[in-house]
C-alpha cells in the first residue's frame, strides 16, 4: 500500500504565486513596461497610461491589455487620482517571488 503525501497549502500557494507572477513576466512587453516603472518610481516619477504609450510604441489599447496582466499578478499596483490611473511597482511581490523561486529551484 502506498501513501501518498498530502500537498501542503503553502506549498500550493507559492507554486500559484510562481506560475502567476511568471506568466506575468513571461511576454517581453510587460517586462519592458514593468521595468520602466520600477525605474520611474525610484526616481519619484509617476507613471499613468498615457506616459507608457508615450515612452513605448505601442498602442494604447496593448498597454492597457499588458498591465491588466500585471496587476492582476500582483506585481504592479494601481492608484486611482481623478480619472488617471497611476501605477506603481509592487517590490514586495518581486522579492516573495524571488525568494520562493531560489526554494524551489533544484540548483
Amino acid at each position: 500500500m502506498r501513501i501518498r503525501k498530502t500537498s501542503d497549502a503553502l506549498e500550493e500557494k507559492d507554486i500559484e504565486m510562481i506560475a502567476r507572477v511568471s506568466d506575468a513576466l513571461a511576454h517581453p512587453v510587460r517586462l519592458k513596461l514593468f521595468r520602466h516603472i520600477m525605474q520611474c518610481n525610484k526616481s519619484m516619477e509617476t507613471v499613468c497610461n498615457k506616459d507608457l504609450v508615450m515612452a513605448f510604441n505601442y498602442a494604447q489599447a496593448t498597454i492597457s491589455q499588458h498591465m491588466k496582466k500585471l496587476v492582476e499578478s500582483g506585481l504592479i499596483e494601481v492608484k486611482k487620482k481623478d480619472k488617471f490611473s497611476y501605477y506603481y511597482a509592487n517590490l514586495g511581490i518581486l522579492m516573495q517571488y524571488i525568494d520562493i523561486t531560489k526554494k524551489y529551484s533544484i540548483i
